[in-house]
């Protein structure tokens, strides 16, 4: 039976944009962490949540990442940029709020929860409510940039595609799932299979849904409005083809967008078989990317 209105109004679920912000942790010197932010409710499932890391002493309004997890779109949490830097003290994100910029890092709906486009739209979301919440936290969302590792790679690159930001950072991303399966080892890739992981992403194996793998595939968005990308990926990777990212690199360049493409020598998935520095030189790189296109006045 329907609710009395003045129930269903008791009830009703606040938007996310009007929920009071977490309180302020301090997890490293120099930088607040508002953990757990509800930035979108989802019908049917659980609240999703954003962590905003922020410098301690603003000048300006800040410029903002938004950063986005791996995982193969069904596993990984929103506090870890991969296992390289699951150990760095202070942690990748302290280090970003440290060096001037705001990091929201995302949960979104994993392939168990929906499917694609579902994660798009999660994080399309992230993205409007930091907008509406810019002025109250002090961030310039003009300056926004994506940045993701593996299936969040992947998620960054359609997020820079699709929606107006400032530039984009890739880690070893799959940027085409049409062409996954040719560009892997032979034998380790099925793509009539229904349950690798971009058969779960799309709700059907992309050998068997074709529009579907090129709707859901970066590549397929890119046009002569793309931001600029950086794009680093190993060039031993085993799990996602270093053609991958050169495949994205190609059509970002034929459209006449700006493409730092980056081979990582030696690299297998997820920075497996580089040297600490090496890993250590492919997080700089990528802030000094952020810093170009966000604070070129700054020091």
């Amino acid at each position: 039976m329907p609710l009395p209105p003045e129930l269903a109004a008791l009830l009703a679920v606040p938007a996310p944009a009007q929920l009071p912000l977490p309180p302020a942790a301090r997890p490293a010197p120099g930088t607040r962490l508002l953990r757990g932010a509800v930035y979108s409710a989802p019908a049917g499932i659980r609240p999703l949540e954003l962590d905003l890391w922020l410098p301690d002493e603003v000048q300006a309004p800040l410029p903002v990442i938004i950063y986005i997890h791996g995982g193969g779109w069904r596993t990984g949490t929103r506090t870890d940029m991969g296992p390289r830097l699951r150990t760095w003290r202070p942690s990748p994100f302290a280090r970003l709020a440290q060096a001037g910029f705001a990091v929201a890092s995302l949960d979104y709906r994993l392939t168990g929860e929906a499917t694609h486009p579902a994660q798009l739209e999660d994080v399309t979301a992230a993205k409007a409510w930091l907008d509406t919440r810019a002025d109250e936290l002090g961030l310039d969302t003009g300056l926004t940039l994506a940045w993701g590792e593996s299936a969040g790679a992947h998620l960054a690159a359609l997020l820079a595609l699709t929606t107006p930001v400032r530039g984009c950072i890739t880690w070893y991303g799959p940027m085409d799932l049409t062409t996954l399966a040719d560009q892997s080892r032979p034998g380790s890739y099925d793509s009539a299979s229904p349950t690798t992981r971009e058969a779960l992403l799309l709700g059907a194996p992309p050998a068997k849904a074709p529009d579907r793998a090129r709707a859901a595939s970066p590549v397929t968005h890119v046009t002569a409005d793309a931001p600029p990308f950086l794009i680093l990926h190993g060039t031993d990777d085993t799990l996602i083809p270093l053609a991958q990212g050169e495949q994205l690199a190609t059509a970002l360049r034929a459209a006449g967008a700006r493409v730092d493409f980056r081979p990582v020598p030696g690299a297998n998935h997820a920075w497996g078989g580089l040297p600490d520095e090496e890993v250590e030189r492919c997080f700089t790189t990528s802030l000094d990317f952020a810093r170009a296109l966000t604070m070129p006045q700054r020091p």
